[in-house]
């Protein structure tokens, strides 16, 4: 129970009352959407009176609508949505921000006077390789003249993601370099192949997620396949600033998307499958959408759920501007209508997942391999990559490189070979000071000690993380403490605030990065606290990357490398 004694949003009652009400199919968040863009009043003046027409207390719509980015800012009639994240400082240095507040006239987290214009700021858009970036409604802004194109001074540029294959033989950029039909797949699977075979394919692949986590697919499918009421879901909600390879994926090729759902839903016996895509990726949400409506009315899809069999019913739900929320248990509550925030584990969602049905969640990039692992087998993918890290990766490479774009690429190969040979190092010959891998809180590596192959436990030994694969790249221009901040910010912006260790944290860690004067000695107990106690993956690596940052820039932030 709350402090008001009204149902907290991981309650039992909670949860009775959303499915009593008929929050079940996301009635909840669909309306606190639609009264958030009818006003530009805060969540206060609105959200209790969506939350009592559907029988739930005030708490229940103010905890959502205040929580999520999209619904707690001011809208205008022109919404400007300017991306902060990794990828668009490093290409402008942060000021990007400044230029466009200057050319819209108006401050972020506002609407000017008139009602006419809001401005947000938000962590990605999915166009690192060409930032910074800004949303102008739907519409996509890239380049370093950004804020002139959102005056109208100059004309738009919105590039398309390049695309490569380097393996000789593509998995994921199948369909999009390879020009093969998912769906074709999928027929041939429901005519002549049992779940079991699936599953068998998917363990003898090796097949890990691509999400970041790394945890083997058929491990998850077996705890969830044969429970009655099983749900998969594809994690789209590609929140790590520099990766892009879900948006790609999702955009370009959605169908192979949404046959791998459809195969991960066939392998656990679930009958209904969801994917949640980034409220920032509005492209993507309108191709999957009709990629979903084709599958149905050819038949490859259930219209109902009523209706599923080995053929899912598949829905396409938006998210709400969080980063935390892609991590599965918080994903799962942003589903329910709840606060996106992590929930702790045992029961895992496997058990106890969207409203205690077992849940299997399966990051975009993970499903779209499955086309190609049943086609050509789990023992074909499985001798691609390296022992224990078998298959393929999406590595995304940021603006500052002379080749930016989303490269296939196996597991293992080394690192300085896609910076050198892929990304053609940096643009005009500058000089590479440091990497970071994995995202926000991946972690770093110095420019001149990349000899590191793409693995899990080969980037681990150094102090960074494989994560999502997104590369951003840092030249001699970037202020060693405007990117410590930058990373400390971030990581307060977006802590889902459920543990203490992460939602005072990093905001302590904020404060003293603030201050050049050196983190102090009250900092190695800060990190270790952090470290061991966060209630997820989150707030425990913040310590780790800002940890490894310091080393890759060596006495340049002396005393944060604790």
């Amino acid at each position: 129970m709350s402090m008001s004694g009204e149902p907290g949003p991981h309650s039992d009652a909670f949860r009775e009352l959303y499915a009593r009400h008929g929050a079940r199919g996301g009635t909840l968040p669909a309306a606190l959407e639609r009264a958030r863009a009818v006003t530009s009043e805060g969540p206060e003046a609105w959200a209790p009176q969506v939350a009592a027409a559907a029988g739930l207390p005030a708490a229940a719509g103010l905890g959502p609508a205040t929580f999520f980015a999209d619904l707690a800012a001011p809208s205008g009639e022109r919404h400007v949505r300017v991306c902060t994240a990794t990828a668009c400082f490093a290409a402008r240095g942060g000021r990007h921000l400044a230029e466009v507040k200057r050319a819209l006239g108006v401050t972020a987290g506002t609407v000017d006077e008139a009602g006419a214009t809001s401005l947000q700021t938000v962590h990605c858009l999915g166009y690192c390789y060409a930032g910074p970036a800004a949303l102008d409604g739907t519409l996509p802004r890239t380049g370093p003249d950004l804020a002139d194109q959102l005056r109208g001074r100059v004309a738009p540029r919105t590039p398309g993601i390049p695309a490569a294959d380097i393996t000789g033989v593509p998995v994921l950029l199948d369909g999009i370099v390879g020009g093969q039909r998912a769906w074709d797949v999928w027929r041939r699977t429901v005519a002549g192949l049992r779940p079991r075979d699936v599953q068998q394919e998917a363990a003898a692949s090796g097949l890990r997620g691509r999400g970041g986590a790394g945890f083997p697919v058929a491990d998850k499918w077996a705890a969830a396949a044969g429970k009655r009421g099983a749900v998969v879901v594809a994690n789209g909600d590609e929140g790590d600033p520099g990766s892009y390879a879900d948006r790609l994926l999702m955009e370009e090729d959605p169908e192979r998307v949404l046959t791998g759902l459809a195969l991960a839903c066939y392998a656990c016996g679930a009958g209904r499958g969801i994917v949640l895509v980034r409220s920032e990726y509005p492209k993507a949400m309108a191709r999957l959408r009709r990629a979903v409506k084709r599958a149905t009315e050819a038949g490859d899809l259930a219209p109902s759920v009523g209706a599923a069999g080995p053929r899912p019913f598949v829905e396409i739900v938006e998210g709400a501007g969080s980063y935390v929320s892609g991590e599965e248990t918080a994903l799962i509550a942003r589903l329910e209508g709840a606060r996106g925030c992590a929930r702790p584990r045992p029961p895992y969602p496997t058990d106890h997942g969207l409203w205690d049905t077992p849940t299997v969640v399966n990051n975009v990039e993970t499903l779209a391999a499955l086309p190609w692992i049943v086609a050509h087998g789990g023992a074909s993918y499985a001798r691609r990559g390296v022992p224990g890290e078998t298959g393929t990766k999406l590595v995304c490479l940021s603006e500052r490189f002379a080749r930016p774009g989303a490269y296939e690429v196996e597991l293992g190969t080394p690192v300085d070979e896609i910076v050198t040979r892929l990304g053609g190092g940096l643009k005009d010959g500058r000089e590479l000071v440091a990497l970071q891998i994995g995202g926000p809180l991946g972690g770093f590596l110095a420019g001149h000690a990349l000899d590191v192959p793409l693995t899990t436990a080969a980037l681990t030994e150094h102090g960074a993380a494989l994560g999502h694969a997104g590369m951003v790249a840092f030249d001699a221009d970037t202020d060693p403490y405007e990117l410590l901040r930058h990373v400390w910010e971030f990581a307060a912006d977006e802590s889902c605030g459920a543990c203490s260790p992460c939602r005072v944290g990093t905001r302590r860690g904020r404060e003293l990065a603030r201050d050049q004067g050196g983190p102090g000695e009250s900092y190695e107990q800060l990190a270790r606290l952090m470290g061991e106690a966060g209630l997820c993956a989150f707030g425990r690596r913040v310590p780790a990357a800002v940890r490894s940052l310091a080393r890759a820039l060596g006495p340049a932030l002396e005393g944060w490398d604790r």
